[in-house]
């Protein structure tokens, strides 16, 4: 009889995931070749083929998405029993660090249940824009880090692809003003480039508003329609409304949300909260 490879089922779960070979490669350390090589070795087993593949990236075969559910199910429940065995000896600090608006709207979906899983780790949190994170994390100031970047030039793991978007007031009218009024996180704000760029390219011209690290300072000022802002779709705070493309702004580059982890993978509490983070954005995926 034969036995599954819970090594391939966790390849293919990070292809399927991200859609991507390379960006599964990035997550799990290996060559493209040797993912690709994996899951042919699945595929042969199975005596299915779970991939189609094209030039825009792969997608799953009907078998494949049957085989989907059942192989999470399979790794999710040999890594329960593997954490069920080790969590005594899991302890220690982890510095993570946080974009601003992530830590708003996306750490509270993750943490509570790592927490209650981990009581021996402690966390220790760092906000900042992602261009401040990276050089946190670069200079060893951080053990994790989770960043934001244009989708064409990131590092590190991916978690989540996301288009940004304008948002404002409800009813409200500071988006139809010019120079149109605009509030971005921070000065390295990783969204402003793309939002510089594309204004110049549209012919907008525009004005800051407000310049104090704060997720809370962003959404007060939109709120007060005092000036509209850009933001990841799932980082607009309730209350705000997105615009569609009858606003005339312009479309804003793809940004990737990555983790950002040492080569050689960190202590085991660092390795615990990393595979929290990646279930956490899977779980986001699979709802979406």
């Amino acid at each position: 009889m034969k036995n599954l490879d819970i090594g391939l089922l966790r390849t293919f779960l990070h292809v399927a995931e991200t859609r991507s070979m390379s960006f599964a490669a990035q997550r799990l350390h290996m060559t493209q070749g040797a993912v690709s090589q994996q899951i042919k070795r699945l595929e042969d087993m199975v005596g299915k083929r779970l991939l189609d593949r094209a030039r825009s990236g792969v997608s799953l075969t009907a078998e494949g998405q049957v085989l989907l559910q059942k192989a999470r199910s399979l790794v999710e429940m040999n890594d329960a029993i593997l954490a069920s065995m080790t969590l005594a000896e899991v302890a220690g600090t982890v510095r993570l660090g946080v974009p601003h608006d992530l830590m708003v709207m996306h750490l509270p979906n993750i943490l509570p249940a790592f927490v209650k899983a981990y009581p021996q780790v402690e966390i220790s949190l760092l906000a900042g824009s992602s261009t401040e994170l990276m050089k946190n994390f670069d200079s060893g100031l951080l053990d994790l880090a989770i960043i934001e970047s244009p989708a064409g030039s990131a590092q590190g793991e991916l978690l989540a692809l996301e288009r940004p978007v304008w948002a404002g007031k409800r009813d409200g009218s500071a988006w139809q003003k010019r120079p149109l009024p605009i509030c971005l996180v921070s000065e390295t704000c990783a969204l402003k480039p793309t939002v510089v760029r594309e204004l110049a390219r549209a012919s907008i011209d525009w004005r800051n508003v407000v310049d104090y690290p704060s997720m809370e300072a962003i959404s007060a000022t939109v709120q007060a329609d005092l000036a509209v802002t850009a933001l990841l779709p799932s980082t607009v705070p309730p209350g705000l409304d997105i615009f569609d493309e009858e606003a005339g702004l312009p479309v804003l580059d793809e940004f990737a949300i990555s983790l950002r982890m040492p080569a050689h993978g960190g202590s085991a509490a660092s390795m615990a909260l990393a595979e929290a983070i990646r279930g956490a954005y899977a779980g986001k995926r699979a709802v979406s």
